[in-house]
């Protein structure tokens, strides 16, 4: 498994704040006052207006640490747990972007789909084959509608859905965890015995560590998932770049001023 800490994401995908100043008056010191304050805010209940606050007010204290010294994921789940809440997932990528992450995937995605369900039809080959599978899993309802959507896009973009994707089915516990040390940057799916039923939990896996559960979709994931290669400031997968390019340029529009040769040639299809 490769570190994290061998690739990392430089300040080339649109962050508006990719390493923003302390607040005016504040040290280092009085940050790591309040990075142990907040420590003790998530162990509250019903503290999310708190939790909010003080997440805010540490941004750029966080930013410096998580850039600069670059720590293991595990290392940053203990010094900032409430940055590995799905709302705060959220809260980070807008305090570096200035852009809300899930409403604007799932709307550009909504905007997208039409035309690429009816492109993914046309595909031949390798790829048209795999994609036809998901495509009648769709047709029977037995899959979600943005779920089959990515799946499609990665084998259309010639890529492998196992390179992010990982489907379960009555695996035990176990199995699942090796899986998790071993990956660098996974989604897994935990399926269900009855056919067409939802995910029973979907777990986004960063460097050997589970570090979000429960995400419900696919989609989901990819969406929280995104919201991680932000907020810990990670590279893209090498064998997933154009999935992590149209996921960045065209559902996110960040830095949606050049593309890969292979990404505008679908941009283009997408504004026939």
């Amino acid at each position: 498994m490769t570190s994290r800490t061998k690739g990392l994401k430089r300040p080339k995908k649109a962050e508006v704040n990719y390493l923003p100043p302390l607040p005016l008056g504040e040290t280092k010191e009085t940050m790591e006052e309040e990075r142990v304050v907040l420590l003790t805010e998530v162990k509250k209940a019903n503290n999310d207006k708190i939790i909010s606050e003080k997440m805010e007010k540490t941004f750029p204290y966080r930013r410096l640490e998580v850039v600069n010294q670059m720590p293991a994921v595990p290392d940053v789940m203990e010094r900032w747990p409430a940055l590995f809440y799905d709302t705060q997932v959220k809260e980070e990528f807008k305090r570096i972007t200035a852009i809300r992450l899930d409403q604007t995937f799932l709307t550009k995605m909504d905007c997208y789909t039409p035309k690429l369900l009816t492109i993914f039809k046309t595909k031949g080959g390798a790829a048209g084959a795999k994609m036809k599978s998901v495509l009648e899993l769709l047709s029977q309802r037995q899959i979600d509608s943005h779920d089959a959507v990515i799946r499609c896009l990665i084998h259309f973009l010639g890529e492998s859905t196992e390179e992010l994707i990982k489907d379960y089915q009555d695996v035990s516990k176990d199995v699942i965890e090796q899986d998790i040390k071993d990956s660098v940057i996974k989604i897994l799916v935990l399926g269900s015995a009855a056919e067409g039923a939802p995910p029973t939990d979907v777990i986004i896996v960063v460097d050997g560590t589970e570090v979000l559960g429960g995400c419900k979709t696919l989609t989901n994931a990819c969406i929280l998932l995104m919201g991680f290669v932000y907020s810990l400031n990670l590279s893209y997968p090498p064998k997933l770049k154009y999935t992590f390019e149209v996921f960045q340029k065209l559902l996110l529009e960040l830095d949606n001023l050049k593309f890969s040769p292979k990404v505008d040639s679908l941009r283009r299809k997408l504004l026939m």
